[in-house]
């Protein structure tokens, strides 16, 4: 890119010991995570702080990722507005069934909107005195072959800077510079004939936990977001348009997908929509020299199983731990395994994600396909060794 060829302004040096590429909820977290064990770190941002505390993302918390936001300061909010579920639904052939979490593992998850995650994040770090710096330029990583990998960006301002490293995260999803500066040796990736059209409703949710609906016309979800907002979702073809989806037609799809005698969906004004692609992608190795990636740079998974932002959060937890080891008490072991274990739990998480996906959406036409849905859907509700399958993934309390 550039940054400093040419005339113009000598950068800013700096040092510290993580750099980190992405002010979402792991490159955050990570920063929040390092800096309670005493390692000091700079979080750079492309976007506005206001664009990250406004974006909409997933919102289902596994237990895992609940207990650490607890363990390290930032439940507060979480535990007064966040809504914890014991189980789903899983709807099919005009019947609904309950996968109950609690009695087959144990376990809930927690519906808190990613974006009060990074809000409390931000607030948290700022509050702290943190080094974040938001919408910056020319970001590059140089160096990291070395023992003193390089951090280069701009500011706001426009005044470019240059901060000597320990480490590098790249937290900074699948379009970040972080996935380009590490080429991976491997790649695996599944893109799906379908999307989801998802929807934030001003309307009370109809239902007190998620229903994953199966029909004939394709998948439906209802989610929830708050006490009088609703999150649902549409499959719809992956190359569908949002313009050819007025309100009215999807609340009608909606209604037939969800059809069950006995029960109504309450519709409302629609505040926001969009189309989502559905792909999984996982490479390897997640690691070059001092340069480590985590969440989207490294895998991206279908939201069916609602698994990004746990994998996520686990990713960053697990790589806190390390480079504390590393850079705090000089025993680099964790570091040297972070790639290969972190790996196993997110082939898991992207199993999961596909079974779940593949059981769900529909293909016109594939009547042989539908059979095996529904017979696997038959399956996981009958039987509890089939539901504590589903449960243990679906909560995160399966090992991986």
């Amino acid at each position: 890119m550039g940054l400093l060829g040419g005339a113009g302004p000598r950068p800013v040096t700096h040092r510290t010991q993580v750099g980190i590429i992405g002010a979402g909820p792991s490159g955050l977290l990570l920063s929040h995570l390092l800096a309670r064990n005493g390692i000091e770190s700079v979080v750079v941002e492309t976007r506005s702080r206001e664009y990250c505390e406004q974006r909409q993302r997933a919102g289902l918390l596994e237990q895992t990722t609940v207990s650490l936001l607890r363990e390290c300061g930032l439940g507060r909010r979480m535990d007064a507005e966040g809504i914890e579920h014991g189980g789903i639904y899983l709807q099919y052939a005009g019947e609904r069934h309950h996968i109950d979490f609690r009695d087959l593992v144990g376990a809930t998850v927690t519906i808190y909107a990613q974006t009060e995650i990074v809000k409390d994040l931000i607030a948290a770090r700022l509050a702290d005195n943190a080094w974040i710096e938001f919408s910056v330029s020319d970001t590059q990583v140089s160096d990291i072959d070395s023992d003193r990998p390089v951090l280069r960006y701009r500011d706001s301002a426009g005044v470019p800077h240059e901060v000597v490293c320990d480490v590098i995260a790249g937290c900074d999803g699948f379009h970040g510079i972080s996935s380009a500066a590490a080429p991976p040796e491997r790649v695996w990736e599944r893109r799906y004939p379908y999307s989801w059209l998802g929807i934030l409703a001003d309307v009370a949710p109809s239902t007190d936990e998620l229903i994953y609906a199966h029909h004939p016309e394709g998948f439906a979800l209802h989610s929830v977001r708050t006490p009088q907002v609703s999150r649902l979702y549409l499959q719809v073809d992956a190359d569908d348009d949002i313009a050819n989806w007025p309100d009215d037609r999807i609340w009608a799809a909606l209604q037939r997908r969800f059809a069950l005698d006995g029960w109504t969906l309450q519709e409302g004004p629609i505040r926001e929509k969009s189309i989502t692609p559905m792909r999984s992608y996982v490479r390897a190795p997640m690691r070059r020299g001092r340069l480590f990636l985590a969440g989207d740079a490294a895998h991206i998974v279908p939201p069916t199983g609602a698994k990004g932002l746990n994998l996520a959060v686990r990713d960053v937890a697990r790589l806190a731990t390390a480079l504390v080891a590393w850079l705090r008490d000089g025993d680099s072991r964790l570091a040297d395994e972070y790639a290969d274990v972190s790996l196993r739990r997110v082939w898991r998480a992207t199993h999961f994600s596909w079974w779940m996906t593949l059981m769900l959406h529909t293909t016109p036409g594939d009547d042989f396909g539908m059979a095996l849905q529904l017979s696997q859907l038959r399956y996981v509700t009958t039987s509890r060794a089939a539901a504590t399958t589903l449960a243990e993934n679906y909560t995160g309390v399966v090992a991986a």
